[in-house]
């Protein structure tokens, strides 16, 4: 047995399940109890998708829950829901848990979506699998990707796109840690990571891929990860081509921070605004 089933607090009935999924329907009682049941779960936060292993500081995916996931859109019938003068048809219903949640109107939370008390939910999307724990603002349009995995005291601002994924089951979704802050329209995805305490400017693409650079020193860091308790921009890195050199995408660190800096907001407005951004 996987260390990634042994971790799995989900039943191994649905692994089998998943190995049967192409006959799955609506019509199978059984499954259809197994898969609701998990996805319960994964809704209450006692099982997620994936979580930071606190020993080996790797990202350990579920991938039961991944299988349960997708297993929803064979078990459960479409259905015809209605909010307001707006009508829908879907599998998945809206979530219904959000007890010490606060939601705008027009925020949009899928069932089988983990939204801890304390969250902020402006009118967004919250896609099925994904985990918001406390404290977090997920902010005007900002949406939180299928299984994307979001820590306390997030800040999500407007436009945010985090990115999800569910296929396959084993690839890891985008991890964003405490006390991070992601700034106005950028986007991280693609299974990339933004450690504790960082903070991206405005408009920043992060990618698993992506390269990383700290301006003090040149180095280049551990692709596709915002290091901890720093400031990054997105910036471009010159790249040699058949047609000629152009410029490529990546991040760049312009500042470590102390621990707890991030939650003064003018001080990091002050260091972006040196290099022409804001938070």
């Amino acid at each position: 047995m996987s260390e990634t089933l042994r971790a799995s607090v989900l039943p191994a009935v649905l692994d089998e399940l998943w190995e049967a999924r192409a006959e799955l329907s609506p019509s199978d009682t059984a499954a259809r109890e197994a898969v609701v049941s998990a996805v319960d779960a994964i809704d209450a936060g006692t099982a997620r998708v994936a979580w930071v292993d606190p020993v080996t500081d790797e990202v350990v995916v579920d991938e039961r829950a991944k299988k349960a996931i997708l297993m929803v859109f064979r078990v459960l019938p479409m259905a015809r829901s209605q909010v307001g003068d707006f009508r829908y048809e879907d599998r998945v219903p809206l979530k219904t848990r959000l007890d010490g949640v606060r939601v705008l109107p027009g925020a949009i939370a899928r069932w089988g979506a983990h939204v801890a008390p304390g969250v902020v939910l402006m009118p967004s999307f919250v896609n099925i699998g994904a985990y918001v724990d406390s404290g977090t603002m997920v902010d005007t349009w900002a949406t939180v990707g299928s299984g994307a995995q979001i820590g306390r005291n997030v800040h999500l601002s407007g436009g945010v796109g985090i990115g999800g994924v569910l296929e396959p089951p084993n690839a890891v979704p985008v991890v964003v840690e405490d006390d991070a802050m992601i700034g106005s329209r950028c986007m991280v995805v693609g299974g990339a990571r933004v450690r504790t305490g960082a903070t991206l400017g405005a408009g920043a693409i992060l990618t698993a891929t992506t390269h990383v650079i700290d301006v003090e020193t040149g180095a280049e860091l551990p692709r596709g990860e915002a290091p901890a308790w720093s400031v990054c921009v997105g910036g471009t890195r010159p790249r040699q081509f058949p047609g000629g050199e152009f410029g490529m995408p990546c991040l760049l660190v312009i500042k470590r921070l102390p621990e707890g800096v991030r939650h003064d907001k003018s001080a990091l407005n002050a260091i972006l605004r040196d290099h022409g951004l804001d938070a």
